[in-house]
């Protein structure tokens, strides 16, 4: 499965706010839980957390796909936000992250899981295309500009 084929408008985040990891992954939980009426920004959360302790989803260059998987739910969730600072996010590179793309995937779908992993590494490791969502101002900019990626 394809990032523009489970990003929604309302899930793109344009200059968000954020001042630690911590606070990231609550702000892109609490947008998927919007989307999840069966789950809470909480256990979305925890689920990001998991991932995390079993190592950085901070991939480098200024970019971060936490991920976690969740259960009682048949549809994958991505939420993209940009910070207004970049963060420290303990990236593989040591550098902060300003760009985000989260993933919230059914606890049984491992195989979409992966390949939606592979969509969004092909796209972003794209410099040209890092530095266009960097430069976007608004939310439907950012929104337009991933779904226009190939």
């Amino acid at each position: 499965m394809k990032l523009q084929d489970i990003l929604t408008p309302d899930c793109t985040i344009c200059a968000a706010p954020g001042s630690s990891k911590k606070r990231i992954l609550e702000y892109l939980s609490s947008l998927a839980a919007e989307k999840l009426p069966e789950h809470n920004t909480f256990q979305l959360l925890e689920s990001l957390v998991k991932r995390e302790r079993m190592g950085t989803t901070g991939i480098g260059n200024g970019i971060a796909i936490p991920h976690g998987r969740i259960d009682n739910t048949c549809q994958p969730i991505a939420v993209v936000i940009t910070t207004e600072e970049p963060i420290d996010f303990d990236a593989i590179d040591n550098r902060p992250v300003d760009i985000f793309i989260a993933l919230f995937v059914p606890e049984n779908e491992c195989q979409n899981h992966l390949c939606t992993l592979q969509s969004i590494a092909k796209i972003f490791r794209e410099k040209q295309f890092c530095k266009k969502v960097r430069k976007c101002q608004n939310n439907q900019e950012l929104f337009q500009l991933i779904q226009q990626a190939s």
